[in-house]
């Protein structure tokens, strides 16, 4: 019944920002759990079923990844090869022309999502091995464009951010509440501290433990030195409970493999 909470708590929280409107300078909005929702739903159903111990929290759709697939850090090429997931993308309802989407035709490949998805295959072989502990979820849905240029939801105005904020923090309470994780791990600093706000008012912050990795951005000049070596040694840090430098002997995966995604 896990993955049934998931896809209810994914439909309300799509209803209600697509309800919302935004300002200048935002030209354009996606929201792709709306176009993209037959292919959000398989990943879902196919991969949210069950009590998982981390939860990987991105920020917001990137133009080329989950805009394009409807999967969290969706880089197609991972999307369709890795997962083995495919299905019909349809047009947001206002189209960008200098942001298409050309669904599992679109021919940019998206860094972020290739470098966390590629760290996921490179420690977990397979991605029925990685999802018997683990998910990856967006905390907001929406994708925002002024222009050809992407905007990241900490940039909207405080009162805009305040309406979006809050549904989101209830959809990722109900997401918490149904995977019951050990583990929240912020992917990028933004993301930490939303979990943390979010899951302590909601009375689920000792339920569940708050760390971060180092979000994968080419944007981000530290990620562009050793990304996959860096959020490795972070979850190593975690409580703990992952290795660094090791194979930790069967308490996790997580360890530095020989070979990394760039």
């Amino acid at each position: 019944m896990t993955a049934t909470a998931l896809v209810a708590a994914a439909r309300a929280l799509s209803a209600a920002v697509d309800e919302m409107r935004f300002a200048s300078p935002v030209t354009h909005v996606y929201n792709p759990l709306d176009y993209a929702w037959t292919v959000h739903e398989r990943y879902l159903s196919r991969y949210g079923n069950g009590r998982r111990r981390m939860v990987f929290l991105g920020m917001n759709p990137g133009p080329f990844g989950m805009a394009q697939t409807g999967v969290p850090f969706g880089e197609v090429a991972a999307v369709r090869d890795w997962l083995g997931l495919a299905g019909p993308v349809g047009a947001p309802r206002h189209p960008n022309p200098k942001r298409p989407v050309e669904g599992f035709a679109c021919p940019r490949s998206e860094v972020s999502g290739r470098r966390l998805w590629g760290l996921f295959q490179a420690c977990f072989g397979t991605a029925d091995a990685f999802f018997t502990d683990h998910f990856v979820a967006n905390y907001c849905p929406l994708a925002f464009f002024a222009g050809s240029r992407n905007l990241t939801p900490d940039k909207l105005p405080a009162a805009e951010q305040a309406v979006l904020l809050a549904a989101c923090d209830e959809h990722l309470r109900a997401l918490v509440a149904a995977l019951e994780p050990e583990w929240v791990i912020g992917v990028g600093a933004w993301a930490e501290a939303r979990a943390r706000a979010a899951l302590s008012n909601g009375g689920q912050k000792a339920r569940a433990r708050i760390g971060r990795i180092l979000h994968p951005s080419p944007a981000n000049p530290a990620a562009n030195r050793g990304w996959a070596e860096i959020a490795c040694q972070q979850l190593a840090s975690c409580g703990g409970q992952f290795c660094g430098e090791q194979p930790c002997g069967g308490q996790s995966p997580f360890h530095i493999p020989q070979k990394l995604p760039g």
